[in-house]
């Protein structure tokens, strides 16, 4: 059943007044009795009641606010603020924290029961806490809850990263890491996807003048992986914020085989060089990732190459630069599903790229460069420069460098590498390399080539039984006197045989004439 119309409503509330005070009221309707009276001034307050219920109801019916495209907000871009209220709702007023008056007064969009308030481009002045409420001819509502307008791009963007990596088992727990060299007061995570508000804490200053806050994050599924950005912002302008991180999608890895990474023509390389790293699997893996330990960018992602049966994906990562030195891993992954598999076994790749503290560290071979299969030798790295470790790199070969770590003896800084016994397999071009334990992947310039020379092959001796005097001078040799008798017996075998053959025909023939 509809609802009386409101102005007959009012008139039964006028009726039921006059009612209510006819006995004081002269002269009052003749015969009625006070039982009348009173049935029909419950009979009209039922109306009255109910009218007076439904305003003061929907005088504290709480107002619903948001922004279009959303709460963040970059600089000069366009933002809406919209308030839902009441179908009967008059006029909308838009409030700003610590203004008295209103900012904005808005009539509802048609028959809707919301208000839009437009702003054509966001700047500083707009960014700030607002409120909203609706009027209903004299009555107002209660105010809505607040909302955090932000405007974004105002200063540089900070890093997010997540530790140890953005590739995380199922389950497990990650800590994304906020930072900058900017002395921000605060730092905020937003998630993209995900569940909760935007997380705030203060910026943590470390020793070399890095910035940080480190978000912890529960576990993640595949079934619930969202992506994150971060903010900073300074404590006199909560709603003032830097220019967003990059964004960071967390990878869920799980237990299905692992592809192999790799490098060519070797892990070290020199600037300029075009560096590409090939991820192969014999799973046929419809994408791909790969991902720099300790790195803020995201992962890169690349789509599927098939190359003889197996499932690949090349990363070209362009020129050398020390940024891209570091340990890798790469991922594969189903287009069916949103789990990644295990890792790859990493790679680290390193750059010679270290400015000259002096001249390059010399490579020797002791004995010598040149020995026979069996001997022992040994490669001696070494440099009147301070290096914390030194490397040893085969040309040709896509393996980690040989490391070890330097020792200071007679003045200098040296590491021995040992190739005992030597084979054939180990010779070739060496070079060594110094390395610094602040920047573990970038190596000084090399040494000058070495090449590494294995004589003829091993010869294998078994011992024959011992006999007492088997401690005498070898016996002459008769290969050649032996081979003589050899062939005068076989000349004398063949002699026999054809004067047998002879004699045994000359007498079939003799047979043959005594028959006729």
């Amino acid at each position: 059943m509809g609802k009386p119309p409101a102005a007959g409503i009012l008139w039964v509330c006028l009726f039921c007044q006059f009612l209510w005070f006819c006995p004081s009221v002269q002269p009052c309707p003749v015969g009625g009795s006070a039982m009348t009276i009173t049935f029909m001034v419950l009979l009209c307050l039922g109306p009255c009641l109910g009218q007076m219920t439904h305003v003061q109801a929907e005088t504290q019916l709480t107002p619903i606010i948001w922004a279009e495209p959303g709460p963040e907000v970059a600089q000069g871009k366009p933002v809406s603020i919209w308030c839902q209220g009441s179908q009967h709702a008059d006029q909308y007023f838009l409030y700003r924290e610590g203004v008295s008056e209103p900012l904005r007064r808005e009539f509802p969009m048609g028959p809707s029961n919301k208000a839009k308030f437009p702003f054509p481009r966001m700047t500083y002045h707009l960014a700030g806490r607002y409120s909203c409420l609706y009027h209903r001819r004299t009555r107002r509502s209660v105010p809505s809850k607040p909302l955090d307008l932000v405007v974004t791009g105002m200063f540089n963007k900070p890093s997010l990263s997540a530790l140890p990596s953005p590739i995380v088992t199922s389950g497990e727990s990650v800590t994304l890491q906020c930072g900058s060299w900017q002395a921000f007061d605060w730092f905020v995570l937003c998630s993209e996807g995900g569940e909760g508000h935007p997380r705030h804490l203060d910026a943590q200053h470390q020793a070399d003048g890095w910035f940080q806050a480190l978000f912890p994050v529960d576990p993640v599924s595949p079934s619930h992986r969202p992506t994150y950005r971060c903010y900073g912002y300074f404590s006199n302008s909560p709603y003032v914020w830097s220019t967003s991180s990059l964004i960071l999608e967390l990878l869920i890895s799980g237990v299905s085989r692992k592809p192999s990474l790799s490098v060519l023509p070797g892990p070290v390389m020199a600037p300029g060089q075009n560096l590409t790293l090939q991820c192969r699997s014999d799973v046929r893996y419809d994408r791909f990732a790969l991902s720099k330990e300790g790195a803020g960018d995201p992962p890169q992602y690349l789509g599927r190459q098939l190359q003889g049966g197996l499932s690949g994906a090349d990363f070209a990562l362009g020129p050398v630069r020390p940024s891209l030195g570091g340990r890798y891993t790469c991922y594969g992954r189903h287009s069916l599903s949103s789990e990644w598999s295990a890792p790859s076994d990493h790679l680290d790749i390193l750059v010679a790229v270290l400015p000259p503290q002096g001249p390059a560290p010399t490579l020797s071979a002791r004995p010598g460069p040149t020995v026979a299969p069996g001997e022992n030798v040994t490669l001696r790295c070494q440099s009147p420069s301070l290096f914390e470790a030194f490397l040893l790199s085969k040309e040709g070969e896509a393996g980690s460098p040989l490391h070890l770590r330097s020792q200071h003896q007679d003045g200098v800084f040296q590491a021995n590498f040992p190739l005992r016994p030597a084979t054939l397999d180990h010779g070739g071009t060496y070079r060594c390399y110094g390395s610094l334990g602040s920047t573990p992947f970038l190596l000084s310039h090399p040494s000058d080539p070495l090449e590494l020379v294995v004589t003829g092959a091993a010869v294998t001796i078994t011992p024959s039984v011992q006999t007492p005097d088997s401690t005498r001078a070898p016996l002459p040799d008769h290969t050649l006197e032996n081979l003589i008798r050899m062939g005068l017996s076989t000349l004398v075998l063949v002699a026999l045989a054809v004067w047998v053959f002879q004699a045994w025909h000359s007498q079939r023939g003799s047979h043959g004439e005594t028959e006729r």
